[in-house]
């Protein structure tokens, strides 16, 4: 009984070890990594996404190793072990997985970080409704950070079948379309020119012109009328920005800046004008006034 009692105990105490030690590696490896990925974010031309999903995996692979060294030695569970790993009953296993929604998203994992739709950083939107920065491809999930800095935790399986609107894919420049409106009698030459002064001046704008266009004389901020609506003309030009971040406050800056250009030099803003046509009710027989 006291023999049975210390096997017992001292397979307690190397579970226990094996426990420890797996929970301290997995953490290690997890804190390592994550300053190597702040050293690695200062260099703008490198991707942190191989980077971020390789440390998920081997994060998984410590703690694998140390569930199953764990299961090994249990004596009621070791020879289940055996016989799953040496018999067919491991088919069984990794075709029950497979089926599971679990697998489904580590295998999507893998498809985004090799196909790369979309990459750590990048600015994306999903669905119309969620956008924001991706922070992190684990093997499960995707982890956004929306524009109000909440986090959004997207499945692998449920994002790999979306479409993805990625800002930064291949290129990160960005047109900022910049809509507005003026009145039938205010001058279209002048407002196109307030507009294209108060684009190129602003310290965000870019100039994305070609060469060619260069040469040609082309401007570099376009100006054109979309249509002749039922009050007003509606314009909008078309000005370029390094990313989505300063396209969003370059456009605001630059609409606030038009409102004023527009103030000062006799453009008009035009709002809805309606015609009220008051008749005599006395003309009609019968009619009276009423509020």
């Amino acid at each position: 009984m006291n023999e049975w009692l210390d096997l017992k105990g001292h397979i307690l105490l190397e579970i226990g070890i094996i426990a420890i030690a797996t929970t301290l590696f997995a953490v290690m490896v997890r804190k390592i990594g994550d300053k190597l990925l702040k050293r690695l974010s200062r260099h703008d031309e490198l991707d942190l996404t191989n980077y971020r999903f390789f440390q998920h995996i081997l994060t998984a692979l410590i703690i694998i190793v140390g569930s199953g060294l764990i299961i090994f030695m249990i004596p009621g569970l070791k020879h289940v072990a055996k016989t799953l790993i040496t018999g067919a009953g491991i088919l069984a296993i990794i075709v029950g997985f497979a089926s599971q929604q679990a697998l489904s998203n580590v295998v999507g994992g893998i498809f985004i970080v090799i196909f790369k739709p979309y990459r750590i950083g990048d600015i994306i939107t999903i669905k119309d409704t969620l956008a924001g920065t991706v922070e992190d491809i684990s093997l499960r999930h995707t982890v956004i950070r929306n524009f109000e800095n909440k986090r959004i935790i997207i499945p692998n399986s449920v994002i790999s079948n979306e479409v993805v609107v990625n800002s930064n894919f291949s290129d990160s420049l960005i047109c900022k379309w910049i809509n507005f409106s003026i009145s039938y009698t205010s001058d279209i030459d002048k407002a196109r020119e307030i507009v294209r002064e108060e684009a190129m001046k602003h310290p965000l704008y870019r100039d994305n012109r070609s060469e060619e266009e260069k040469v040609n004389g082309d401007p570099s901020v376009k100006v054109r009328v979309l249509e002749l609506g039922e009050y007003s003309i509606n314009m909008r030009a078309w000005v370029w920005a390094s990313n989505p971040s300063d396209a969003f406050v370059m456009g605001c800056d630059v609409l606030e800046s038009i409102k004023k250009r527009f103030d000062a030099e006799g453009i008009e803003i035009p709002y809805p004008y309606r015609n009220l046509i008051v008749k005599n009710p006395e003309n009609k027989p019968g009619s009276t006034l009423s509020d």
